[in-house]
């Protein structure tokens, strides 16, 4: 009897035993199930938010296929779109955009040692690092440095020496800092945040006042160019080609201004369609009579009416021109650099631009704006434009769940839309930036 109980004790543990073993395989199964389940829901909620994003690229272009292209200004619906832009419910998401004219900032291909320069914090060393990364030769800038400094570093890489290909490819070029480019806007929102102006509380870096540091993303692009087309999508007239008879047909001129133009053209060409015009350049044309075979020369009314018209490029396409309708402040004074006035006349253009329904639609026009005078049209007019083409639209979309906010993704796209579709330049997703 005592050995049959005694089997029965050692059933009794062994089956105890089993029961614990199977209680922690179900704990542990069951554990694992919902980290499995809490992770299919976060990947669901990144899947949604992915998505949204898209929806909100899509969105931004249909605007912009839809926004007429004579003129591009910061009133366009493009700029200022509230109820499709912000705050937009999509399928448990929640996403919003904001699309910037890339045409609004300096191409930093193309930009002059001075217009670097006349960017706030900007130092010469680094302004001629710029220019050695991005010119074809190894020759050393005054202050600048070539392939050798890169390459000896102690995580060495290799000099561009060519164009930038992405805005983000300035933080290989010796001298720019994260700080530098991004400012206190790391989030690339163009808002001032709670966590942007409170000092050293929380990231990132900033100077606690309540005024916003975009850094130089917010003024430097590498993908701008202007279509050389007028407002109607003709190909513009080149004042070094045409003959006088073409000049009249193309631009209905008179005889004599169109054998002006042709007579007074040096044997390099023009260099800019402001050339047409000086301080001495009367206001209204001349009258009819007198000797038609006698050079009349461009007045400043037929200027600007031709203005839009004509170029000195046979290029369809001219890098780096800025829209002056949408160009901010600090990059206004940047092209203006070179007179003591510069803030003042940027301030001015600002105020003019603002009262235009539709902007400028000939960069002629800049010669309305108060202070601007003929020079300072003369100086400027090579790097001004009235139009845009490409656009940097980011979109951040947050997933949402029972009222709990979830998974957040962020999309930014450059797109070109004189493309049909699009042409995406440059595509990212994930953290802001």
């Amino acid at each position: 009897m005592a050995t049959k109980r005694n089997k029965t004790g050692l059933v009794l543990v062994a089956v105890l035993w089993v029961v614990m073993l199977l209680m922690v395989i179900v704990a542990a199964v069951g554990r694992t199930s919902r980290l499995d389940t809490k992770v299919t829901v976060a990947r669901m909620g990144e899947v949604r938010c992915s998505w949204a994003c898209r929806a909100g690229i899509e969105t931004a272009m249909a605007v912009l296929y839809e926004d007429e292209r004579e003129s591009d200004c910061l009133l366009d619906l493009w700029s200022d779109n509230d109820e499709d832009f912000n705050n937009v419910m999509l399928r448990q998401c929640e996403f919003s955009v904001r699309v910037v004219d890339e045409l609004g900032k300096l191409n930093v291909n193309v930009a002059s040692r001075d217009q670097l320069m006349g960017l706030e914090y900007m130092e010469q060393d680094i302004a001629d690092a710029i220019i050695d990364w991005r010119d074809s030769d190894d020759t050393v800038s005054t202050e600048g440095v070539e392939g050798g400094y890169y390459e000896n570093l102690d995580f060495g890489y290799t000099i561009r020496n060519g164009p930038f290909r992405t805005i983000r490819e300035l933080l290989l070029v010796r001298g720019v800092t994260e700080e530098l480019l991004y400012g206190e806007d790391t989030n690339l929102n163009g808002q001032l945040d709670y966590n942007e102006r409170d000092g050293d509380e929380s990231p990132p870096a900033d100077d606690g006042d309540d005024e916003l540091d975009e850094g130089w993303i917010a003024y430097l692009t590498c993908y701008s160019y202007d279509k050389n087309t007028d407002a109607t999508g003709s190909a513009r007239v080149n004042i070094n080609d045409g003959n006088e008879r073409q000049l009249r047909g193309s631009l209905g001129l008179s005889g004599p201004q169109a054998k002006w133009i042709v007579d007074n053209r040096p044997n390099n060409g023009y260099s800019s369609i402001s050339d047409l015009i000086s301080d001495n350049s009367p206001k209204q044309p001349q009258g009819s009579g007198g000797n038609q075979d006698e050079a009349q020369p461009i007045d400043l009314q037929t200027f600007n009416q031709i203005a839009d018209q004509i170029t000195v490029s046979n290029e369809e396409k001219i890098p780096g021109r800025v829209n002056i309708n949408t160009a901010p402040e600090e990059v206004l004074v940047a092209l203006l650099g070179a007179d003591g006035n510069a803030e003042q006349l940027a301030e001015n253009i600002i105020a003019y631009r603002a009262g235009l329904l539709y902007g400028m639609e000939s960069i002629a026009e800049v010669m309305s704006v108060e202070s601007v005078d003929i020079d300072t049209f003369k100086r400027i007019a090579s790097f001004i434009t009235t139009r845009s083409s490409v656009y940097t639209i980011r979109c951040v979309a947050t997933a949402d769940r029972q009222g709990a906010s979830n998974a957040t993704v962020t999309t930014e796209a450059v797109v070109d839309r004189t493309s049909s579709p699009y042409e995406i330049l440059y595509w990212y997703q994930g953290a802001s930036n």
